[in-house]
């Protein structure tokens, strides 16, 4: 069973473990007992620390604890007590930078370097930066969830043996003096084989001998036995690195080291001396040292100092190598992720640019596996897994040993080196041949983005962008294709992106209006309706044409906001126009195939006509041609739904599409719209106006009403009249005008007429 003080995340849990007092198992009474300090917020910290330790004595000496529940308190009692062996301190105090002020204040403005420092956090999150723990000399840092009562009394008992070890050395300065310069210096190597080679190094100089020796790992192999691994070797080993400990002839030597990881100590021999350094969690190093001699109780002093100190750095830089690799690694493939390949491709460029004679022109290609999500749903995780490794061993082996691989996604793998190796062909090859995968045969295909990094002139964020553009080009093209990118897209892109957040400012800051153009009867000329035309005045005055707009909108999504405002707009300004006794006039509404897709439009149009009080019988929406021939049994109901609301459809540009009649005849529309370019040819064209007459003849033979766009003079306003279409729209009776011109002009324009 647990103990547990109280039910907060970040209490102490100790799990039941036996710990045994020194000696015989009698607690002796001692007028020096050891100074533990609890610097802790949380009062059931502090008793579930005593309660762990209760009764237990370290070197036949007994424990006392002071508790300081603020940061001012620790510093009071750290005045008045000068001899405490150990703090333990909450990482996460009240105040930010709370605890690594405290810790400047211990060691650099009381100066207190024996006393050793343990750091505890309620959460992972609430880690010391790794400068802290080099610059204020940390033995220890664990979470309190892992403070088992066996690990406590460890590492207090660790941290209790250096400080009386540093109390005992004082007096010999110089060894001092080595092993805290030795220990600075060593917190500042990023890499294991350096860090253990100047460990050796720096026994060395500490006991003046040879630097005679070895530092191993010890590993677990798959079938879970242990193995030690030669990390770093001077002197007559220099020629075991990278090699197993139990390849090597002298037994002796083998022997030494597991006794001391068994053990958990240093074995001192009469000319040898075995170290044990606790790593992290998943492994402990081992050190072998050749001595020629016994060495002196002061030596072996100096040497557990240095070694509980080193300890400390090996969990730290184990910690910072994890860290390194969580962030610039992908842990399924251990290949390069996102943000490592985007800083050799920065390293890239700038040698390049140093070296512009001599550098080979470099590309970047983004190959995506197709259909993967797919594959992995039907055949399982762990088998995708296998299988996006098996892609990439093969595109490290047979693109060239010269090139960059990376997994910068799931199922997108970035390839970086020189022209020759990296192009469409030599990629698209590798997936020509199937992955075998558990006996099983997978064909994959893949879509490849490039860019040449010679035509970039960004960093390696760009560059990435710009290869992700140019992958989605490709996929729009078809699948196993590729692209290049081009300055071009980039342009492009950018401009939409700024457009794109433009329109939406716009938009918010009621910078768009809308407007009506009025369509006619060309026999009467009389007003019949008017269509809502969406326009967006810019900051400096100029207006932006729809062409522009209105595709961005719709890429984004922001067309269905938009157009729910332009018909709501519509519907109001049609019940004001017939408050005015013009109460037949209609309103067209253009409706974006994005807003016809969307699932809530009809709730939508229901919506605004109700809360407007539009007569929806006086309401048209317009959708293209190209709308209409799409996806015919879905269509027909969303139209004949529509309908039922008294609203009425009419077809836009019909003309430039690719109609079926059989289509058509079924769809439940009321008018067809002859786009403005067969209006022009009625008098510019050869061909007159047979388009024109034969989209008129149709809409009568179909019973439709035909409206003609973009007619600009009389003499276009003749023949469509002549060829039966009744209602106009265009420049010869008006051009789009504002809501209070509209009202100006029907009054107007129905005097004159």
């Amino acid at each position: 069973m647990s103990k547990t003080v109280s039910h907060r995340k970040d209490d102490l849990v100790f799990p039941e473990a036996t710990v045994r007092s020194s000696g015989d198992g009698k607690t002796e009474t001692n007028d020096l007992p050891w100074q533990i300090l609890i610097i802790d917020n949380d009062a059931d910290v502090h008793s579930a620390t005593i309660s762990a330790l209760d009764s237990i004595e370290i070197q036949s000496r007994p424990l006392t604890f002071l508790h300081a529940y603020s940061a001012q308190q620790a510093r009071e009692i750290l005045m008045a007590e000068p001899h405490i062996a150990v703090i333990l301190l909450d990482v996460a105090m009240k105040q930010q930078d709370e605890s690594l002020q405290l810790l400047h204040h211990i060691r650099d403005v009381l100066h207190r370097s024996e006393v050793r420092i343990i750091l505890c956090t309620a959460q992972s999150g609430h880690a010391p930066e790794i400068e802290a723990i080099r610059q204020y000399d940390i033995d220890n840092y664990k979470t309190k969830s892992e403070l088992t009562r066996i690990k406590l009394f460890t590492i207090v008992t660790a941290a209790i043996r250096s400080y009386e070890q540093i109390c005992t050395i004082n007096a010999s300065s110089t060894g001092l003096d080595n092993i805290l310069r030795a220990s600075t210096e060593l917190m500042a190597l990023t890499t294991l084989e350096d860090f253990a080679a100047n460990v050796i190094r720096r026994i060395g100089n500490l006991l003046d001998l040879p630097a005679d020796g070895l530092l191993c790992v010890q590993e677990t192999l798959h079938d879970k036995q242990t193995e030690l691994f030669v990390v770093a070797a001077t002197g007559i080993y220099d020629n075991l690195v990278n090699h197993p400990i139990s390849s090597f002839d002298d037994a002796h030597v083998g022997k030494a080291l597991s006794r001391s990881l068994d053990e958990g100590r240093n074995i001192y021999g009469r000319d040898f001396a075995a170290l044990h350094f606790t790593g992290d969690a998943a492994r402990n190093f081992a050190a072998f040292i050749r001595t020629e001699r016994p060495l002196n109780d002061i030596e072996i002093r100096l040497l557990e100092v240095f070694c509980s100190n080193i300890s400390v750095g090996l969990a730290n830089l184990m910690l910072v190598t994890r860290l390194h690799n969580s962030a610039f690694y992908d842990s399924l493939t251990k290949l390069p992720n996102r943000t490592r390949l985007k800083d050799i491709i920065d390293e890239t460029l700038v040698a390049a640019r140093k070296n512009r004679s001599v550098s080979r022109p470099t590309t970047l290609a983004l190959i995506d596996i197709d259909h993967f999500a797919e594959t992995n749903d039907t055949l399982g995780h762990q088998f995708g897994d296998l299988l996006l490794l098996s892609v990439a061993t093969r595109l490290q082996s047979r693109l060239g040993d010269r090139l960059i691989v990376a997994r910068v996604s799931g199922d997108t793998f970035g390839v970086l080196g020189d022209d020759n190796q990296v192009n469409p062909d030599t990629v698209l090859a590798q997936f020509e041949k199937p992955f075998s995968i558990d006996g099983q045969d997978v064909q994959l295909s893949a879509t490849v983005g490039l860019v040449r990094l010679s035509e970039h002139e960004g960093r390696g964020a760009e560059a990435l962008k710009n290869a992700h553009i140019a992958l989605k080009r490709a996929k729009l093209q078809q699948r196993t294709g590729h692209f290049y990118f081009s300055r071009s897209m980039g342009i492009d892109i950018r401009e939409r992106v700024n457009m794109m957040h433009a329109l939406r400012a716009a938009f918010e800051q009621k910078q768009l209006f809308v407007v009506y153009q009025p369509q006619i009867d060309i026999t009467t000329r009389t007003p019949v309706g008017a269509e809502a035309l969406l326009r967006w005045r810019g900051d400096d005055g100029t207006m932006i044409s729809p062409d522009r707009f209105i595709p961005i909108a719709e890429y984004s999504g922001l067309i269905i906001d938009l157009g729910e405002w332009v018909l709501r707009q519509a519907c109001q300004e049609l019940v004001r126009i017939h408050q005015q006794g013009f109460t037949d006039f209609m309103v067209s509404v253009n409706v974006s195939q994005v807003q016809f897709r969307h699932p809530h439009f009809l709730t939508m149009l229901r919506r605004t006509l109700q809360e407007t009080n539009a007569p929806a019988h006086c309401v048209e929406l317009e959708i293209t041609e190209s709308m209409a021939m799409e996806e015919p049994e879905a269509l027909i109901r969303l139209l004949d739904q529509i309908t039922a609301t008294g609203v009425s459809i009419a077809i836009d540009d019909f003309g430039t599409g690719f109609s079926s009649l059989s289509h058509l005849q079924k769809l439940n529309v009321d008018r067809l719209k002859i786009d403005r370019a067969f209006v022009t040819e009625i008098t510019e064209s050869a061909r007159g106006s047979s388009i024109a007459e034969a989209i008129i003849q149709l809409g009568r033979n179909l019973d439709l009403d035909v409206v003609a766009e973009g007619v600009e003079d009389e003499r276009q306003a003749e023949i469509l009249t002549e060829l039966g279409c009744s209602v106009g729209q265009g420049y010869l009776f008006a051009k789009p005008l504002t809501s209070d011109v509209l009202h100006n002009w029907l009054h107007e324009y129905t005097n004159r007429h």
